[in-house]
């Protein structure tokens, strides 16, 4: 029997001078488990005169997780934290009661050729830390588990499997690994996985369930514990899930939370610039990304 629920394409969308694929959230699958927003970016190749410059943004009820394969992202935001992410390391930056940050090219390379590619994940918080203290962490390459199981290379790059712990902060039951293999060779993790699951393929392809699966699909599980496949030389996956919560999640822009209200007022905030609610990008004080106007029905 098909362990396969749902496939997912990736959906082209503007972030401003940037175009991303969009995965998550889906008309037919709102989250899995506690991840409720993922954006695949590029692979693009910038000019001198091309650079990543999302300005300064809010966020609610959430944690959010930069995870890049090429080029690097200079992170700003209302804490004071000002940090170059690089490929492999983690920006993980948990919202709480309201953020603001920044994303841009860093300034050693605005005039000159680049690349960026990689992954910005959303992960719902928990109830009890919706209006927690926003903070941020970043961890380097190096600090993340990562091992060959007879081929295959994993890295464990949030959350816990496979009787392993990422050093990433998180806040609830949840996993997001990456699987590389340069051959053929079968997958069986199921009993390592729990919740809900999702497989992403960035690049190659997979046999499941009698059936070939290319990049930039999504394959949401049935069941976690019978998560089995094969892949294809020279292929990418990512997988991603855990216990989802029992309230219902609410996403409006950059805002998530289990209480529409708190969403209504958040928009308000930022709205009217309210200082209290949403300080100052420390460093990247001029610019801000305003609400988007509602869509015309």
């Amino acid at each position: 029997m098909s362990n396969t629920q749902l496939i997912i394409e990736e959906r082209a969308a503007d972030i401003g001078n940037f175009m991303v694929g969009r995965l998550l959230p889906f008309r037919q699958k709102r989250n899995v488990g506690p991840f409720s927003f993922i954006d695949h970016m590029g692979p693009a190749e910038m000019n001198k005169d091309t650079n990543l410059d999302v300005a300064p943004h809010p966020h609610i009820g959430l944690s959010t997780l930069t995870y890049l394969f090429e080029g690097s992202i200079q992170h700003k935001d209302s804490l004071g934290s000002d940090i170059e992410i690089k490929p492999g390391a983690v920006n993980w930056m948990t919202a709480g009661k309201g953020v603001v940050h920044s994303e841009r090219t860093p300034e050693y390379l605005r005039n000159k050729e680049k690349s960026l590619h990689g992954l910005q994940i959303w992960v719902a918080l928990p109830k009890n830390l919706e209006q927690s203290e926003p903070r941020f962490s970043h961890i380097e390459e190096k600090d993340i588990p990562h091992w060959n199981e007879q081929g295959p290379q994993f890295k464990l790059i949030a959350g816990k499997a496979f009787d392993k712990e990422s050093p990433v902060p998180v806040h609830s039951e949840l996993y997001f690994i990456e699987i590389k293999s340069d051959h053929k060779q079968q997958i069986n993790i199921g009993e390592d996985l729990y919740g809900e699951s999702a497989l992403y393929i960035l690049e190659g392809s997979i046999n499941a369930d009698g059936h070939n699966y290319g990049n930039k699909q999504i394959l949401v599980a049935k069941d976690s514990t019978l998560c089995s496949f094969e892949m294809e030389p020279n292929t990418t996956i990512y997988i991603f899930g855990g216990t989802p919560f029992d309230e219902e999640r609410y996403i409006h822009w950059n805002f998530v939370n289990s209480d529409k209200e708190v969403i209504e007022k958040a928009k308000k905030d930022w709205e009217n610039q309210n200082l209290e609610a949403f300080p100052k990008v420390v460093g990247d004080e001029e610019e801000y990304v305003p609400l988007p106007k509602p869509r015309i029905r």
